[in-house]
């Protein structure tokens, strides 16, 4: 593709603030329209769809591949003279796609040159919708870091992600970040909207290239009044069907000028009266709709396994409350059988009126006892005497008051040795059941540690370990190693200059395009989608703290901030700023 090339979309027209010869043929240099910014807007009816379908009609001709994000359902008339490959969530489109299709969809336009229209209008879940235009937006913005291939992406009714006012979704920042900085990787962006003046003003100032075709709403001619000046304000509102006033950074003026009518179906026409007849439509190859298949298929077999294991689940679920309701009538039965006994014994011995109230409960309590000895309970007497036998010294390895042992007892596994000399109990009992003695262990510093501060433990250790006396007093930020650097900026740099390629390119990705998911980073690297190897690489940036996780599975940058934390936030900007560099420069060695 020539830095020349051109593409001729229409012709220059008279009327007021119109310049040039009119009738005269005006082109778009085709690699400013692939790879730089773009805006048309224009009421309703005004012509902007089909202005951009005549330059997307352009564009294919010469057999450059672009992604169109249809959100009306307006641009698969495209399929009636071209090839082109059709997605969305609909029986109409070629095939149904989701969230985990974008990859293959961005290799496929880039990749393999196919071009595609994304038709999010066919989505009944927005949200569904948005997170695939997202995803999609992610995926050609780090493809293209590597391939630097020219790509055009265009959106329709770009203020509904991009807006003036309100807050900005993760979908919309993607789209932003691929206006400003997707041109110097080759990737292109064109907004379609009907109000300008609801469209974020930084994207609309940014563009290349702005078409403004009929507005009649003041708050938009408001807008093409600062971009332009108040005579097209004015002028705006008599521009024809299909007219409008082209801008461009290449060009010296403004010139207000025709479209040419698209040749393919206009899908976006207001139906009429007429009979509607759907064109011959080109369908696209079968591998192309394969390779998605397969995905939807992968998909489709996770979520059925899914399925399955919950159904199991739940069958598990009903078992157990099955079980707790038949132990619980067997509980209530055996309670049932307690007081059905209780009541044929006071049946059988009969009413006995001379004895007390007291000894009738005396009698049902020794009854209820002798049944519960049948179950192999112990009753009170027993336990007592149980008791006795482990007061006293005994045939079981019991330990006499004197600490021998009872004659007949031999020491075997299960016989208990204090931990002194000998097997000797310590003089403090406490002690010998205590997992934290009150001293350290033999060779440490007399200290209590059962009082001990941060500050002890710290000198014990030292002691202990028999550290540098001319280090004493001194803090390992404060000290400096042979390169001069403070301890922690030495260890980061030698971290730093010690990782592997691809690791280093992910970290290069962090700091230069985060923040990004693990697996992001590694594509970016020119790695796999491989989970395991993103995150054990990932985890290496982590745990030595040139990132830090921000939330919803995406890491960013965090050099920074980690420095200024080892030196206890008490380092001049200045300072930080040396040691971030220093820091930095073995990652570009």
């Amino acid at each position: 593709m020539g830095d020349e090339e051109t593409i001729t979309v229409a012709e220059v027209s008279e009327g007021p603030c119109g310049t040039g010869e009119a009738g005269a043929p005006v082109g778009l240099p085709v690699v400013e329209i692939l790879t730089g910014r773009g805006f048309v807007t224009g009421k309703s009816g005004s012509g902007k769809s089909n202005s951009v379908s005549v330059i997307a009609e352009k564009l294919l001709d010469e057999q450059y591949a672009l992604l169109i994000v249809d959100i009306d359902g307006e641009y698969y008339g495209l399929k009636e003279e071209y090839e082109i490959l059709h997605v969305g969530g609909d029986d109409e489109c070629d095939i149904q796609v989701g969230p985990e299709h974008a990859e293959k969809i961005a290799s496929l336009a880039l990749e393999q040159n196919v071009p595609i229209i994304l038709d999010i209008s066919s989505f009944l879940d927005e949200e569904v919708a948005r997170e695939l235009l997202c995803a999609v937006s992610k995926q050609l913005f780090a493809k293209e870091k590597k391939l630097k291939q020219p790509f055009l992406m265009i959106v329709e009714e770009v203020h509904e992600y991009i807006p003036e006012g309100g807050a900005i979704d993760e979908c919309g920042k993607w789209l932003i970040k691929i206006g400003k900085r997707g041109r110097k990787h080759g990737l292109g962006i064109t907004g379609i909207s009907q109000r300008p003046a609801d469209v974020k003003k930084d994207f609309i100032t940014q563009c290349d290239w702005l078409v403004w075709h009929r507005l009649t709403w003041k708050n938009d001619t408001k807008v093409v009044g600062r971009v332009l000046d108040s005579d097209y304000a004015g002028a705006v509102e008599g521009l024809d069907d299909g007219e409008g006033f082209l801008m461009t950074d290449w060009g010296e003026s403004v010139r207000r000028v025709q479209f040419q009518r698209k040749r393919t179906f206009d899908a976006g026409a207001t139906p009429g009266l007429d009979d509607f007849e759907r064109p011959d439509l080109k369908s696209v190859s079968d591998d192309l709709v394969s390779e998605l298949a397969e995905i939807s298929d992968e998909k489709e077999e996770r979520e059925s396994r899914v399925r399955e294991v919950r159904e199991q689940l739940d069958e598990k679920n009903s078992r157990i409350a099955e079980l707790e309701r038949e132990l619980a009538d067997a509980r209530d039965m055996s309670r049932m059988a307690d007081q059905f006994v209780e009541a044929l014994v006071e049946h059988v011995r009969g009413a006995n009126p001379g004895r007390t109230e007291q000894a009738k409960m005396r009698e049902r309590r020794e009854t209820r006892r002798g049944t519960a000895a049948t179950d192999g309970t112990t009753d009170e007497p027993d336990r007592a005497r149980r008791s006795s036998d482990a007061a006293t010294p005994g045939s079981n390895g019991q330990t006499a008051a004197d600490g021998t042992t009872a004659a007949g007892d031999t020491a075997g596994e299960n016989s208990f040795e204090w931990p002194g000399e000998n097997g000797s109990a310590p003089a403090d009992a406490d002690d010998a059941n205590d997992d934290h003695p009150a001293t350290g262990p033999a060779g440490w510093p007399d200290v209590d540690m059962t009082e001990a501060t941060d500050s002890d433990v710290a000198a014990n250790v030292a002691g202990t370990v028999g550290g540098d006396e001319s280090d004493a007093g001194t803090s390992a930020t404060e000290r400096t190693t042979e390169t001069g650097l403070p301890e922690p900026v030495a260890e980061l740099r030698e971290t730093a200059a010690s990782l592997e390629s691809t690791t280093r390119e992910m970290l290069r990705y962090y700091r230069e395009d985060g923040p990004g998911t693990p697996i992001d980073a590694q594509r970016a690297a020119g790695g796999t989608g491989d989970r395991t190897r993103a995150y054990a690489r990932n985890r290496t940036l982590r745990t030595a703290g040139f990132i830090e996780h921000v939330g919803r599975g995406n890491y960013d940058y965090a050099l920074r901030s980690h420095l200024r934390t080892a030196f206890d936030r008490n380092v001049a900007d200045e300072r930080l700023k040396t040691y971030v560099a220093a820091v930095e420069a073995a990652l570009d060695e």
